[in-house]
């Protein structure tokens, strides 16, 4: 394992307490060295998620860690150094990943160690800020709609907040599914989404979806709250709804089984087979990442105010390495 070229020290993004953006700070911390099993990536682009600005608020992973800490969880960069047994990658190698995740994976720093296989090559014809932006949004839609409900062709799919990160990422992998695709989103939105794939629309602000729709095998709420109830309603006898938000104790289960369909909870996962169908739907032409606004490492308070708004489309990444 050869570390001789890599420095000792890094920059990252840090925080010593609870609050808005504002205590986001670069500080300058020591390296990570890989260990057995690990590699190190020295990191080009960062996306930023939900769940970063939601740790920041709350000051607290999922996992119980508290400050300090950095946050994020996608990754892409090029392999610094491989720890010992790991013949996956090499020095070099261009690749792209969701690590450690729900665990701390601090993605928003020049460098970063994971298991090796909680990455994969970056697919070709990305830039890295593109496949920076696509780990955690991708896997949670693939997850979701393929590993979860197994959608077939003709199955109809309702997904909620089409025109985010993990919805526009959504419309494409179950319209790759061979799906019919519905999609809520405003109506300035509903043209890149029929670009997309979407099938049938449907504007949030002037439409009640649960008065549009029914017949719906599979819903992905990205929203929660009084979503989840309201989206039963869609729901064909035996069919899903998935939600990729914590249930907070009010998630309709029992509801459902009364009105004879399915409501989950899923936590998305490090995927390395995953992320090789991901590339390959990249690759095909079939997935395309739209990467809304891009932000210099330290103005990760800035991406994290724009990412609060909930009016983006698509991902916000973080440039890291020049």
């Amino acid at each position: 394992m050869d570390q001789t070229s890599t420095p000792t020290t890094m920059r990252a993004v840090s925080q010593d307490t609870a609050g808005a953006p504002d205590v986001l700070k670069v500080v300058e911390v020591e390296r990570p060295t890989p260990a057995r099993g690990e590699i190190l990536v020295r990191v080009h682009a960062a996306g930023v998620n939900p769940t970063d600005w939601k740790t920041r608020a709350r000051g607290e992973f999922a996992t119980g860690v508290r400050p300090p800490f950095t946050l994020g969880y996608d990754v892409a960069g090029v392999v610094e150094a491989v720890g010992e047994g790991v013949t996956l990658f090499q020095a070099g190698d261009e690749v792209f990943g969701m690590p450690r995740f729900p665990h701390p994976a601090g993605a928003y720093a020049e460098y970063v160690t994971a298991p090796a296989r909680h990455f994969a090559p970056r697919p070709h014809g990305l830039t890295h800020i593109q496949a920076g932006a696509l780990p955690l949004a991708s896997l949670t839609a693939w997850q979701a709609l393929v590993d979860t409900a197994n959608v077939q062709p003709g199955r109809r799919v309702l997904i909620h907040a089409a025109a985010g990160g993990v919805g526009h990422l959504a419309v494409q992998i179950a319209k790759a599914r061979g799906a019919y695709v519905i999609g809520t989103a405003s109506a300035a939105k509903h043209e890149l989404l029929r670009s997309l794939g979407a099938d049938e629309l449907i504007d949030y602000r002037t439409q009640d979806f649960t008065e549009a729709l029914r017949g719906v095998d599979v819903v992905l709420d990205t929203l929660g709250g009084p979503n989840w109830a309201r989206s039963l309603r869609t729901l064909r006898p035996g069919g899903m709804l998935i939600s990729i938000l914590p249930p907070n104790g009010t998630f309709p289960v029992k509801e459902a089984e009364a009105a004879g369909v399915r409501a989950v909870f899923m936590l998305v996962e490090p995927d390395h087979a995953g992320l090789r169908e991901i590339t390959s739907l990249v690759e095909d032409g079939r997935l395309h990442v739209i990467v809304d606004e891009v932000f210099p490492l330290e103005e990760a308070a800035r991406a994290h105010t724009l990412g609060e708004t909930g009016r983006t489309t698509g991902k916000i990444v973080l440039s890291v390495a020049p």
